[in-house]
């Protein structure tokens, strides 16, 4: 996967906790259909460096980052 090919998300969880990761495009697109279903279930996600399961039923929110935002100093 390219770097081109992720995307920056946060998933906030009931209760308050906040996981943030770099993802597929794809994965990202899967986990806002799924949620725009609301029929509960599990979503995998593709990271870079593991695969992260999320229980649709105890996601609060997620938060898509634009592609070209980026923390700190541009050149």
């Amino acid at each position: 996967m390219t770097k081109d090919d992720q995307v920056r998300i946060e998933i906030g969880y009931e209760g308050g906790h906040v996981s943030a990761s770099m993802v597929s495009a794809a994965s990202a697109d899967e986990l806002d259909t799924r949620l725009g279903e609301n029929t509960g279930g599990v979503v995998l996600l593709e990271a870079d460096d593991a695969t992260i399961t999320v229980v649709l039923g105890r996601v609060a929110y997620v938060r898509r980052f634009a592609r070209d935002s980026q923390v700190g100093f541009g050149g």
